[in-house]
């Protein structure tokens, strides 16, 4: 039987509806967006949350409005029992849809237990194509990565995205392979304006590469006509290119004034701390709910007073320094 399902409305009238949920802050990629360059505060395998931790938030969460779910890292790849575990939250009654974003390395020997655990809508990050700027970026190889494109779409994932982080002075020249490569792959690729969420220097100014400019790059290139129709349930504003056909999402966090007015999520860390914004430092413990043993009225509470302080938009233009590195919170 289905759990009675609410809805969460935030104080500015929002639904709340999505959750992401990060299982370990661990990744086998350093991208210079995400990580500091010597970062090792790895947190202790005592502090993350099991499995069973994360499913009884899920549950819990489902019967007060959660509807839509997305598991990350770090690299959420890494973790043992990975497959299992999206099973089992596929399976979760009132769950109806289950998301991941990867870097994909690990998709050519995971996609098929992914597959067969229900999985099956899949965000892969690629920030470039050429595979000397790819490794300057994220420390990583390419390779694994378009091979685990390859093994999602041979398998019949029936929503595969790409994600590319802006970075000017080093993947502007990749826009448009990026944009023909998706076409060519028939996957929609989205740009994501770079977001003070790691404490390197790519908080420095001179990195930043607006979603428009990218826009205004493709469109000189292939005209671009809006769509209607969202694709999926996050804040990119899609376009399907007139000639090649590609679809294009740009995630403007910063240069829209207007990005936060259709926010509909809240993100679980992987040491379980509930955070309504991601541009913001507030946050939730819910331990206390968790162990030693499960406290779902307690639970409940936390999460609707966490719902209570959502704020009406990031800080992200005010000068914003993160206290906690992007692979600590969760993508």
């Amino acid at each position: 039987m289905l759990p009675t399902q609410k809805s969460m409305i935030d104080p500015v009238g929002r639904t709340v509806d999505y959750l992401r949920i990060s299982v370990t802050d661990r990744c086998n990629e350093r991208c210079l967006y995400c990580m500091p360059e010597h970062y090792s505060g790895w947190l202790p395998h005592s502090d993350i949350l099991t499995y069973d931790e994360i499913l009884a938030v899920v549950r819990t969460g489902v019967g007060l409005g959660f509807k839509h779910f997305r598991v990350t890292g770090g690299e959420p790849l890494l973790r043992p029992g990975i497959a299992d575990f999206v099973g089992r939250l596929v399976r979760t009654p009132g769950v109806q849809t289950v998301d991941m974003t990867t870097n994909a390395t690990r998709l050519p020997q995971l996609a098929r237990p992914l597959y067969d655990a229900g999985l099956r809508r899949i965000n892969i990050s690629l920030d470039a194509l050429d595979p000397a700027i790819y490794r300057s970026i994220t420390a990583g190889g390419i390779q694994p990565v378009l091979e685990g494109l390859r093994a999602v779409q041979d398998l019949g994932f029936e929503s595969v995205k790409l994600n590319t982080v802006l970075i000017r002075g080093r993947n502007d020249g990749q826009i448009l392979p990026l944009v023909r490569f998706a076409a060519e792959h028939n996957v929609a690729i989205r740009f994501i304006e770079l977001m003070p969420v790691s404490l390197t220097e790519m908080l420095d100014e001179s990195n930043f590469l607006s979603a428009a400019e990218a826009g205004r790059m493709i469109a000189a290139d292939d005209e671009m006509e809006p769509m209607d129709a969202a694709l999926g349930f996050g804040p990119a504003r899609y376009f399907r290119l007139k000639r090649s056909g590609a679809i294009v999402g740009l995630i403007s966090a910063l240069t829209d004034l207007h990005f936060c007015d259709r926010c509909n999520k809240m993100r679980l860390t992987a040491d379980g701390r509930l955070r309504p914004c991601l541009g913001n430092h507030l946050e939730t413990n819910l331990i206390p709910a968790l162990r030693p043993s499960l406290d779902e009225p307690a639970l409940e509470t936390l999460i609707n007073s966490t719902l209570a302080v959502k704020p009406a938009e990031h800080l992200f233009r005010e000068n914003y320094q993160p206290g906690r590195v992007m692979t600590a919170i969760g993508g």
